[in-house]
């Protein structure tokens, strides 16, 4: 018995619950990486050290997220959400 068999056995049980979970993360979480990996282009990340790419990463998921803000509330809804916030 490995290390993490027990793991993949309550994983496992849980797929077989709920059969449709995979496709529901299919849609919902990996499309975020596959839009991020492809606006990052074949050379991923353009700084070095761990602060840096974290900073960076940090920037990609900031300008998806309001990207998406965007395409839901609008750009006018975007920037009175975030006259909202400020005040």
């Amino acid at each position: 018995m490995g290390a993490h068999e027990n793991v993949l056995e309550v994983m496992q049980r849980r797929l077989d619950r709920r059969p449709d979970a995979m496709t529901i993360r299919r849609s919902t979480v990996e499309h975020v990486f596959g839009t991020l990996k492809h606006w990052m282009g074949p050379a991923h990340f353009l700084t070095r050290t761990l602060r840096r790419v974290s900073t960076e990463m940090s920037l990609q998921v900031l300008a998806y997220n309001l990207k998406r803000v965007m395409n839901i509330l609008g750009v006018q809804g975007t920037l009175n959400a975030l006259k909202m916030v400020g005040n």
